[in-house]
């Protein structure tokens, strides 16, 4: 472990509190341990670290990233996420099999929904060539969580939004069970219905869903009186 790794795990675990990281594991289903840092102090906690030591330099990240996601306690995954974040505009097409490995192992919807509408959602927007090559690789996945963010990546992207992408997306995962695909066709759809109400609500009509996806892709629209 570097040294500054060190520092970053002795002032986490000043503050890990196990009456907090009970819960904390419950609500995640049991899936990671915790240390027990809630939101607001994990944040004032990366506050007080990269003012002391800075943020990890651009040749390091993935080291360090890989090693974070390798420790028990999600505290840490979350905050090799934020260094993903902090350095976003630096990423590149190179950085894909990073978020990869990260989409893959270790995965939950907390940090795949993350990785998939910020960090994959902006560097397939900032290298918009290498959308396609990334999009038609994971789309045949048979891991979930690959398909769960090719569903979810152009959340931000409103007007840019490539509808017959995110359309044939929906079609091809739709008759999923899967609970996680279901869900994220919904929230996708949602999303995109605020830009484009005409075209979420003509697709949803004839592409015959399951009921959560259709629930959810319709919510927005039905909560403004936008339903037809």
């Amino acid at each position: 472990m570097t040294p500054y790794l060190q520092n970053l795990k002795a002032l986490f675990g000043q503050q890990a509190s196990p009456e907090q990281a009970g819960p904390m594991k419950q609500y995640m289903r049991n899936q990671f341990e915790f240390l027990g840092i809630r939101g607001p102090m994990q944040k004032a906690l990366v506050k007080q670290f990269v003012a002391e030591n800075g943020l990890p330099d651009l040749a390091q990240l993935d080291d360090i990233v890989r090693e974070l996601w390798s420790w028990p306690e999600r505290e840490y995954h979350y905050m090799a996420l934020t260094f993903l974040d902090r350095h976003q505009k630096q990423l590149t097409p190179e950085d894909v099999p990073l978020l990869e490995y990260l989409i893959t192992t270790k995965s939950w919807w907390d940090t795949v929904d993350s990785l998939a509408s910020h960090n994959v959602g902006k560097l397939l927007s900032q290298y918009s060539s290498s959308r396609q090559a990334v999009i038609e690789s994971w789309r045949e996945s048979e891991n979930i969580w690959l398909r769960r963010t090719t569903l979810l990546f152009q959340l931000g992207y409103k007007a840019q939004t490539d509808d017959a992408l995110l359309f044939s997306l929906v079609e091809q995962n739709k008759d999923s069970r899967e609970f996680f695909l279901q869900k994220a066709i919904g929230w996708a759809l949602r999303e995109y219905s605020k830009t484009a109400p005409e075209a979420v609500q003509g697709f949803v009509s004839t592409a015959s869903l399951a009921p959560l996806s259709q629930r959810e892709s319709l919510k927005w629209l039905k909560a403004k009186g936008q339903l037809c």
